[in-house]
């Protein structure tokens, strides 16, 4: 047989194999019931009739959040951790896809041998006196194997890693999408808790002033030891609102400064200005339930891991059957350099081979078994985070909703007690009412504009949780080679 004949066959044997079976059960996106519509009330400020925004942060109209999102993304350490495991999970595929090619071995060598002139072979035989027993050997060849996938077992593995490769790129995205809403929550915390130090140092100066007035009134006879007693402790209840307030704003930038991989204390100077908390939108579009399948990157992730070790029932069950492979080798050899690469130096040899576990005694089975319990597992995974994600976002849509409540009727107590924290004032100056009422207006006053600073933050908190459970934010990132190339699940 030529060479030409045995390229032709081995050709013909790997084509036939590429259309043979492939054992296993072939992967069917997981059935998922989900609601048509949500179970909580669509409540004004939001809506159903459209999906939220992709770069979701935007719609809170703050350049310093999106400056600060943008640098997340590109040296978060939690982000480059994701990312070079999307990298392995590219490579171990690379290595897959490389498994379907033939493996060829080159070497070469160069040996000195002596024969024995005592053993019994050529002891028996009438060697002439110049008889080679020392001679050298040069050797150069090739030898290849090809392992043929007649039942399919090397195309499951394939669709195996290239499941986990998938899979990899929407847990990097889910990493995105909890960076993203973590320098969020951060920032809108320290804005809000400015906002408070703001109002607490703002009360300190005004209860300065009363202390100062409350002890002139008392020397000119017109106040009493209780009241200024009363006003001094007013002054210090003020004073120690304050360490918390300042204690909690350092944590919040020393927090952003770690989500942008830097050292905690770079960016207190940049953040340092104090500045509005950051302001939901009027209207919120927050989809259908089904969209969570699309935009969630750990219902996508974990859709893929499913996919992944239903494949590798496949690869487990090709273990039953035989392996058959095309090995050949071929070169020259020779005890003198002179003729190394003459045609009578030249060997070569190719022909199947075949080997099949005829009997293991049911390991294979065993194997089998134990995948299959491994895809239920992961089907089951699947169904649990549809779940969750439905919960979460249902959890995030009534507590935006009723945080909006919240914060309009503490709106309207602050403007109340504002209100009357000034007829308490006017009517103390004409001894219309006493010193403890100005105190208790004034102790309302403080405290319903602390909480309506509070559920200011709490409310745009609130957004950042929905939009996070709706699964937005990576769509937006700027596409690596390695997410570029991915074929959608």
């Amino acid at each position: 047989m030529s060479w030409a004949q045995v390229f032709r066959s081995a050709v013909m044997l790997g084509t036939a194999a590429a259309a043979g079976c492939v054992v296993g059960p072939d992967y069917h996106a997981a059935p998922s019931t989900v609601p048509a519509a949500w179970s909580s009330p669509v409540v004004e400020g939001l809506s159903d009739k459209a999906s939220p925004p992709e770069s979701w942060w935007a719609s809170f109209n703050d350049a310093e959040l999106d400056s600060l999102i943008q640098r997340a993304t590109q040296s978060n350490l939690d982000l480059r951790v994701a990312e070079a495991r999307l990298r392995q999970a590219r490579a171990i595929r690379g290595g897959s896809a490389a498994d379907f090619a033939p493996t060829v071995d080159a070497s070469a060598s160069a040996a000195r041998a002596k024969q024995s002139k005592n053993q019994p072979f050529f002891g028996a035989l009438p060697l002439p006196a110049n008889f080679p027993f020392e001679y050298s050997v040069y050797q150069v060849g090739f030898d290849a194997s090809w392992e043929i996938d007649l039942f399919g077992g090397k195309r499951r593995a394939l669709e195996a890693a290239t499941a986990d490769w998938q899979g990899a790129i929407e847990t990097r995205n889910d990493a995105m999408v909890s960076l993203s809403a973590e320098v969020a929550r951060n920032y809108v915390e320290l804005r809000g808790t400015q906002r408070r130090l703001d109002i607490a140092r703002r009360n300190l100066d005004l209860q300065r002033e009363e202390l100062e007035l409350t002890r002139a009134r008392l020397k000119d006879g017109m106040d009493t030891d209780l009241d200024d007693s009363r006003m001094t402790a007013l002054f210090a209840d003020v004073v120690a609102a304050i360490p918390p307030l300042e204690t909690a704003e350092r944590s919040s930038m020393y927090a952003l400064a770690v989500l942008l991989g830097r050292p905690p204390g770079d960016l207190t100077g940049e953040l340092a200005a104090s500045v509005a908390v950051p302001a939901a939108p009027p209207e919120v579009p927050i989809g259908l339930p089904s969209d969570l399948l699309r935009r969630r990157a750990d219902v996508r992730h974990a859709e893929r891991q499913l996919a992944a070790e239903t494949a590798r029932i496949g690869v487990a069950k090709s273990n039953w059957f035989p392996k058959i492979s095309l090995t050949g080798d071929a070169g020259a050899e020779s005890v003198s350099v002179s003729n190394w690469f003459e045609p009578g130096s030249r060997f070569w040899s190719i022909g199947p081979s075949i080997q099949w576990n005829a009997l293991d005694f049911g390991r294979v089975r065993a194997q089998v078994r134990a995948q299959t319990a491994v895809q239920e597992a992961a089907l089951a995974t699947y169904e649990k985070t549809v779940l969750t994600s439905l919960q979460e976002a249902e959890d995030a849509i009534v507590a935006y909703a009723q945080e909006q409540n919240r914060h309009r009727a503490l709106a309207d107590a602050a403007t109340e007690n504002r209100r009357s924290l000034d007829l308490a004032d006017g009517m103390y100056k004409y001894g219309r009412v006493n010193f403890l009422d100005v105190l208790d207006a004034r102790r309302s006053w403080y405290a319903s504009e602390d909480q309506l600073a509070v559920s200011d933050q709490a409310v745009s908190v609130d957004l950042i949780a929905l939009y996070k459970a709706l699964g937005g934010g990576w769509e937006s990132l700027p596409q690596t080679p390695a997410l570029a190339t991915a074929a959608s699940p």
